[in-house]
């Protein structure tokens, strides 16, 4: 127990120390440091997702109801959605829960001390069993491991604090998405076949869709390719941070990132087929393009240039521009911008 609250006690001031760096790299103003920080177990975990789920379907709910497309309670359709839905969250879920090690929660509930206030505009929440685990597994210092994974929140925190419109961009790409299920029951039942050789596959160790591809509308793919784009290039972003500022705060950062990277391809064949189920491979893949892009981006123009990327949804980097970066600096820099 004391092991742990010391723990505790020192994720929670390196989370406020790797602020200022993170913002002389990426100039962003954020909000100043705020003190939002959890850290959290397991179980604490799972509960903060649930309730930003919470968050994100209220809206959803309001709007089916309101244009009288919500199927009725208690109907067939209403109990195979919802045990479907159930078994993606919890399947999620207790995957991840093991294994992740922060995350910065963009949906919170309103506070229940401050009746009639704003929801939080977010909250960093380091899951500090995950992490201690981790660093003994790796064998690295645990004191720059901690700081490591503390860099890469405090950038999402800065980049969500900094932009305003990014947080309710992503919320309602998210409702959308929801919107766009197909609600009849002949077309839960073809994804649920789907869903099937989906998960066929992946043990088969073949390449094919995951899950969560698998039981996507065609509209669904449509507005996922928007949202995988921006949280492309959030992750990227927050990758690259972890690089560029990490030689100057965590010594041994390079040790800390080959371990890491040599951890994350080295799971077993149920491991591995776990993540093909549901897509982490992919998005994985595509957290690396993003790092790609950032760094393409600020070598050619600079930090000021790529920060353009934040002005607006218009400004950020469609799905083939963050695998070609020149596309993305032809359309909102210009062509042949200078380095700034």
């Amino acid at each position: 127990m004391a092991e742990a609250r010391q723990v505790v006690a020192e994720l929670r001031e390196l989370a406020g120390a790797v602020e200022a760096p993170v913002r002389e790299l990426t100039m962003l103003p954020g909000s100043g440091y705020d003190g939002q920080v959890a850290v959290v177990d397991r179980p604490a975990w799972i509960r903060a997702n649930v309730d930003g789920f919470r968050v994100v379907l209220d809206p959803l709910v309001q709007q089916l109801q309101a244009r009288g497309s919500a199927p009725p309670a208690g109907s067939v359709l209403t109990a195979v959605s919802s045990r479907v839905t159930g078994m993606q969250a919890g399947l999620i879920l207790a995957y991840l829960a093991a294994r992740v090690l922060g995350q910065y929660e963009l949906f919170l509930p309103p506070d229940p001390d401050a009746p009639g206030s704003d929801a939080p505009a977010g909250r960093l929440t380091l899951v500090a069993p995950n992490i201690v685990m981790v660093e003994r597994e790796l064998g690295v210092n645990p004191h720059d491991f901690r700081r490591w994974v503390c860099l890469h929140e405090e950038t999402h925190r800065i980049q969500f604090t900094s932009v305003a419109w990014l947080r309710p961009y992503v919320q309602q790409q998210m409702t959308e998405f929801l919107l766009a299920s197909d609600l009849d029951p002949a077309s839960i039942l073809d994804r649920l076949r789907a869903a099937a050789d989906a998960v066929a596959g992946a043990v088969r160790g073949g390449d094919g869709e995951s899950v969560i591809e698998a039981i996507q509308s065609p509209r669904q793919r449509e507005i996922l390719e928007r949202l995988t784009s921006v949280m492309t290039l959030v992750e990227g972003h927050g990758d690259y941070v972890m690089d560029a500022v990490g030689p100057s705060v965590v010594p041994s950062v390079a040790d800390i990132r080959a371990k890491f990277s040599a951890r994350r391809g080295s799971a077993g064949r149920i491991e591995q087929a776990i993540r093909r189920i549901l897509g982490i491979d992919l998005k994985m893949k595509q957290y690396e393009q993003g790092s790609r892009f950032v760094t393409s981006v600020v070598r050619e123009a600079g930090m000021a240039t790529f920060n353009r990327v934040w002005t607006s949804p218009q400004t950020l980097p469609t799905r083939d521009e963050i695998t070609d970066p020149h596309a993305w600096l032809e359309r909102v820099a210009g062509s042949g911008a200078a380095a700034s």
